[in-house]
């Protein structure tokens, strides 16, 4: 069993999840909890906020790419915890069409999983008693699904607030909270949803406000009192690391990698070297294997094509030993790169990968490849489960596809990634291999 925990979810993106979820957050670790928080379905940029409210790693819990095992022992991460919060992802229900490894990929899926009940946060602007029919369609729609509350946001005025609770008591639905509206909170956008954690040197002055806030407007005791134990019966499966020394870009352009792959690693006896291409370091040559993550090179792509000694050591480290990169790092393993600007930078040369952001249009979506090549920690013919999401457009993608790729309803993807030689790279992020 894992200590109590919740799920905080709502009926749609952009209703103020992260906001509650870091308020609670921090205001529980102020009164001294160790509080440990997860997040539904596939994001980098949430858990990195996470681990800065609650100081504790934050792991993904993703019902459509994980195995039910994988998923309960990931839940494992909470022993000594005290409370977990786990932020849901768009609205509750919200899953793709065709369930994957134990679910869709809903934070419903999660919550009947994990027996973990929901708070709801439901953005009241522009309705009253109407929200609470809102909140008792969620609720009754599973009735699997235990609904605990709601938390009211962007509430205009106490008499506003009146209405809407007396609606939500005609409806039987627990009102924890009631949160005003407080733009001093809202967290910052950028092209690919919010910026990265350690980009915001407010970051800390920021969760300080949001605890304080949440702690002033929700029953804090009563949020607490609604979480209920999770089970915790699984164990994960070996991840095999793609090497025993990895080379690991880390760095502002390089930052996405779920923190469960690199636990696997670990805990597999790989260990880690991180190097930043942006500091124009090259991968350490002691290592077996280099990794180039997604991140916002795009962002960099200037400073990329300017270091020289980064390049070179990756050419280098090619020639004998098998390079990966996912996304942006298979975009800086290409040819060049398109700026928004429209300038052409241009990248390590590994593959022939053109790419561009001078038009930008989104790919987004869980993605399953069957690989026609070896990934490192991947044999051909393997099946992976993963997730894309970028705004770059290909220009040219001439080497040999790396896999087969469908999204979730099983609809071919003109990406494919790429490889050459010991060089190999794809635009969907690697999640778990199917077993």
């Amino acid at each position: 069993m894992t200590p109590p925990g919740l799920i905080i979810s709502a009926p749609a993106s952009g209703t103020g999840k992260t906001t509650l979820t870091l308020g609670l957050a921090r205001a529980f670790r102020d009164r001294g909890l160790k509080v440990q928080t997860f997040k539904s379905g596939p994001d980098y940029i949430d858990p990195a906020f996470h681990r800065a409210a609650t100081g504790r790693a934050s792991y993904n819990l993703d019902t459509w790419a994980l195995p039910e095992g994988a998923i309960d022992a990931l839940t494992g991460n909470a022993a000594g915890a005290d409370l977990v919060i786990a932020e849901g992802s768009m609205g509750l229900h919200d899953g793709v069409a065709r369930a994957g490894a134990c679910g869709t990929g809903s934070s419903a899926d999660l919550a009947v999983l994990t027996g973990w009940p929901v708070v709801l946060v439901m953005d009241v602007s522009g309705q009253a008693q109407t929200a609470a029919a809102m909140a008792w369609g969620l609720a009754g729609f599973r009735p699997e699904v235990r609904v605990a509350g709601v938390v009211l946001n962007r509430v205009g005025s106490a008499r506003h607030e009146r209405l809407v609770r007396h609606g939500m008591a005609q409806a039987g639905i627990a009102v924890l909270g009631a949160l005003p509206k407080n733009a001093g909170i809202a967290m910052p956008e950028r092209h690919l949803g919010l910026v990265q954690a350690e980009e915001l040197p407010e970051l800390e002055a920021l969760l300080v406000e949001a605890a304080r806030f949440v702690a002033a407007h929700v029953d804090m005791d009563a949020v607490a009192g609604a979480a209920r134990p999770g089970r915790h019966v699984g164990q994960v499966g070996r991840i095999t690391p793609p090497g025993q020394r990895i080379a690991l870009a880390r760095d502002a352009a390089f930052s996405f990698v779920y923190p469960h792959l690199l636990q696997g690693w670990r805990a597999a006896g790989a260990e880690i070297l991180a190097f930043s291409p942006l500091a124009d370091q090259g991968p350490d040559d002691s290592a077996d294997v280099c990794w180039l993550p997604g991140g916002y090179p795009e962002l960099h792509a200037g400073q990329i094509a300017a270091a020289s000694r980064f390049q070179a050591g990756l050419r280098r480290f090619a020639e004998t030993r098998p390079v990966h990169g996912e996304c942006g790092g298979y975009m800086v393993l290409g040819a060049g790169l398109i700026d928004k600007a429209g300038v052409r930078h241009g990248m390590a040369g590994l593959l022939g990968l053109e790419t561009s952001f001078a038009k930008r249009k989104m790919h987004l979506g869980y993605r399953l490849a069957r690989l026609q090549a070896v990934v490192p920690g991947h044999r051909s013919g393997a099946c992976l489960r993963g997730h894309e999401f970028h705004y770059s457009t290909i220009l040219a993608q001439p080497d040999a596809a790396l896999a087969h790729v469908t999204d979730a309803e099983g609809e071919v993807v003109a990406e494919t990634g790429s490889c050459r030689g010991l060089v190999t790279g794809s635009f969907f992020h690697l999640i778990a291999e199917v077993p």
